[in-house]
């Protein structure tokens, strides 16, 4: 084990790395330029290839080229940068192509507080393209879980062939903690099948293995509703259906294996908060001082927030009387509890370009305990 002293950004680097990244298409935006200045130069010292784009949609597209050509690629950005990335995304989810896209998020909308932190793009990282897809998104708390989770993300990635973003803050991304990095750490890498179809049906999990251009396979790829060959059927309402029924049931059905989320107190609690993020780091303070005076309190800290857990009920709605989700949006994730528990969901949203601190997160609960 190596112990290092970085940023949030400074290790998603680190972390894209040791996944086996090796290809980078961005183009300079606050509060992610850091990802760009430091892959550049651990690029040149260990081989990998850096493209500075004219813009956020030509770095989009390079990063999917650069997969079907068999890199393992990303692109990092925020605010405006990740809109003008969503028709690409929606297109590397059309075609399956594994990429990771760093969302490092600022206060918004549209240009915003450039050097503010927030987190608004949550809604936006699901929905944002056209149509019925699935996209996967991992957000860290810490800059041990900004290396951690990047590895995951390319991990998921490469096994479920879709575009993985990693929504972190301005806070994390500009935040320096000690990480420490393992040396056995798993790597996945994406399966190769020669004379498979690319888009076929035929795996028992819904992702079909991935050619690789120059390497003698016959890949068709296009954004338009095509067979399990890659063929345009852009008439054929079964293809259509099919389609994108698989596209969403590869990650709707393996979404046990996708969600994570760590539980703190649970087993007595009837007030549990519910957070992410930057923010889980005030919320674990918060809920740990009021335990100690005493308080029946929990916490459960979502660490995948696509596909969203629809546990909650199962684990903590059946018994909690308030769920309490604190945010710096205006409530994009107390919506989707909401929707799986029966129980009072209380909000508390910041969208000021600070923080949340945990003495205003105990000022809020200390009304429903």
């Amino acid at each position: 084990m190596v112990r290092y002293y970085l940023s949030g950004n400074e290790a998603i680097v680190e972390g894209a790395i040791r996944a086996g990244c090796r290809y980078y298409a961005g183009y300079p935006i606050t509060p992610s330029t850091e990802i760009m200045e430091r892959i550049s130069i651990r690029f040149n010292e260990i081989g990998g290839v850096f493209m500075q784009m004219e813009d956020e949609i030509a770095a989009i597209c390079s990063v999917i080229g650069a997969s079907w050509a068999g890199a393992k690629a990303m692109t990092a950005t925020s605010g405006p940068g990740f809109s003008l990335m969503q028709e690409g995304i929606g297109y590397a989810a059309m075609t399956e192509t594994p990429i990771v896209v760093a969302d490092i998020q600022r206060a918004g909308p549209s240009t915003g507080q450039a050097t503010r932190v927030a987190s608004g793009d949550i809604m936006q990282a699901k929905w944002g393209s056209s149509g019925d897809y699935q996209v996967i998104a991992v957000c860290p708390w810490s800059v041990q879980e900004a290396y951690e989770q990047t590895i995951n993300a390319f991990n998921l990635a490469e096994k479920y062939r879709v575009p993985v973003l990693l929504l972190t803050e301005e806070a994390i991304g500009h935040l320096r903690e000690r990480i420490d990095v393992v040396k056995d750490i798993e790597i996945f890498n994406r399966r190769k099948k020669p004379g498979a179809a690319p888009f076929g049906t035929e795996e028992r999990d819904g992702v079909p293995p991935m050619p690789t251009f120059g390497e003698g396979e016959k890949a068709l790829v296009t954004g338009s509703t095509h067979d399990s060959h890659g063929f345009r059927k852009t008439d054929d309402p079964l293809v259509q259906d099919r389609l994108v029924s698989r596209l969403n049931e590869k990650i709707v059905n393996n979404r046990e294996r996708i969600i994570d989320y760590e539980d703190y107190y649970l087993e007595d609690a009837t007030v549990v908060v519910i957070s992410y993020g930057f923010t889980a780091r005030s919320s674990l303070f918060a809920v740990e001082a009021l335990r100690a005076e005493g308080r029946k309190i929990g916490m459960l800290r979502l660490k995948t927030l696509w596909p969203f857990p629809d546990s909650l009920k199962r684990n903590i709605g059946a018994r909690a009387n308030v769920l309490f989700v604190p945010e710096m949006n205006k409530g994009q994730v107390a919506g989707e509890v909401r929707k799986y528990v029966s129980c009072q969901v209380v909000t508390f949203t910041q969208t000021n370009g600070e923080v949340i601190y945990p003495d205003a997160i105990i000022e809020q609960l200390r009304r429903y305990l």
